[in-house]
């Protein structure tokens, strides 16, 4: 019963890890913000197709 003070002391806090940057060509950014652009429209179109008022099914 003598050595439960270990038992629930804080771990050391951990060093961050840095980030990482990755640099892109200008068209890869711009295919980049094509395909974002074409997923948000498909999600529109899919979203636009539901009803709205029906309720979940169980």
């Amino acid at each position: 019963m003598s050595e439960t003070g270990n038992t629930f002391k804080k771990a050391p806090k951990r060093k961050a890890e840095k980030g990482r940057s990755v640099s892109v060509s200008a068209e890869q950014k711009q295919a980049y913000a094509e395909m974002i652009k074409e997923r948000e429209q498909r999600e529109q179109d899919y979203a636009r197709h539901l009803r709205a008022d029906e309720s979940p099914r169980r």
